[in-house]
């Protein structure tokens, strides 16, 4: 996938030009760019680009750091509580 259609607002391309761009304001643009991208973009593919793309001249960049956390999946939700966890299984 080319990077302009992972990024198409520049969104995560602006990121890496911040001077001084914290954790927080990575996530947070992170965020934006999470919600703008095109329906049919396969997500974990356009993380993969960007992190291909941008990752190795800017390894220790917070950006880097938020698009790979990105790819790890997620835990299963767990219950918890309702009646089993209040009376007992």
């Amino acid at each position: 996938m080319r990077v302009e259609e992972a990024d198409p607002k520049g969104l995560v391309r602006e990121s890496f030009r911040i001077d001084g761009i914290s954790y927080p304001e990575c996530r947070s643009i992170f965020m934006d760019w999470a919600l703008s991208v095109p329906t049919g973009i396969d997500t974990p593919d356009a993380l993969r680009s960007l992190i291909a793309h941008y990752g190795p001249d800017a390894a220790d960049h917070p950006m880097t750091r938020v698009l790979t956390e990105a790819l790890v999946p997620a835990e299963a939700p767990r219950r918890r509580g309702g009646r089993a966890a209040r009376v007992g299984a």
